[in-house]
């Protein structure tokens, strides 16, 4: 198939072809601009003897432009009308493996088979930030990942204290996270409501220098504790959240120079970090 896949005209007409309409509920935004992918590729540093695992292949846009660069291409998508599609778009191409199965539903041991991989997708919208997590928690998880996700999703994952959000602490505990580039609504169709931004992932081998992987289940239940009510006394959350006498949390919280009138939200990596390696309870 040598037609332009990153074309509106050409993206409607199979479509229209294959008589689907694309699903709101899956968010399926096929992307139609050139520059975008030039970006995403350029980004993903890809050499020859790379295996690359794309999730929400959709088309084939971008799958065919990572399969002319690198060794393998893991293509999942749900969808099995894409599937067919997919089969068509990718016909000659003797490198990629194509998988019609939810990616949340596929256990990491799934790809255990590759000692090293990356991920490179525009994520589906409905299941972004899922698969972020999915995988950076993951026994295996990719050296590298650039992935395009809402911009609402990509400010949550990069916030900072005093406006940190729970899903910024437990991505930052386990990976280093940067926001590459802004990408208009306009460079897909169908249009969604929202401007996405392309993400830099790189999952560490253990969580972060501070913590112990052994901690790793207590952070989390300490975090999920704090931001339980974002907008209450951090004291009152984890006394509650934990099961723990308030004043015991108060003195756990002052050894670590934190203030119990605190919200979590102005709480950073660190201190997250430090009371999870002095909760002694």
């Amino acid at each position: 198939m040598d037609f332009d896949l990153v074309s509106k005209r050409v993206v409607k007409n199979l479509l229209r072809r294959k008589a689907i309409r694309p699903s709101k509920r899956m968010g399926q935004h096929f992307l139609v601009q050139k520059t975008v992918l030039r970006k995403i590729i350029e980004s993903s540093e890809l050499e020859t003897n790379d295996i690359v695992l794309e999730i929400g292949a959709g088309l084939g846009t971008l799958t065919r432009e990572l399969a002319q660069r690198v060794k393998k291409v893991v293509a999942v998508e749900k969808d099995p009308r894409l599937v067919e599609i997919l089969r068509e778009t990718l016909r000659g191409f003797k490198n990629v493996e194509i998988i019609q199965e939810d990616i949340l539903k596929i256990h990491d041991s799934r790809f255990m088979i590759y000692e090293s991989y990356k991920m490179v997708s525009n994520l589906p919208y409905s299941i972004a930030t899922e698969v972020i997590r999915k995988f950076i928690e993951s026994t295996n998880p990719p050296k590298l990942m650039v992935v395009m996700v809402q911009k609402e999703v990509g400010k949550r994952i990069c916030s900072k204290p005093p406006k940190m959000e729970r899903l910024a602490v437990l991505v930052g505990a386990l990976a280093h996270v940067k926001i590459l580039d802004t990408v208009k609504k306009s460079s897909f169709w169908p249009q969604p409501k929202v401007n996405s931004v392309i993400l830099r992932i790189t999952p560490l081998i253990y969580a972060d220098e501070k913590l112990i992987t052994a901690d790793k289940d207590l952070f989390r239940r300490i975090v999920k504790a704090g931001f339980s009510h974002p907008r209450k006394q951090l004291a009152k959350n984890l006394s509650e959240g934990l099961n723990l006498p308030r004043q015991k949390v108060k003195d756990w919280l002052l050894e670590n120079n934190i203030q119990p009138t605190q919200r979590a939200e102005n709480l950073s990596l660190g201190d997250w970090t430090n009371l999870t390696k002095s909760f002694n309870v």
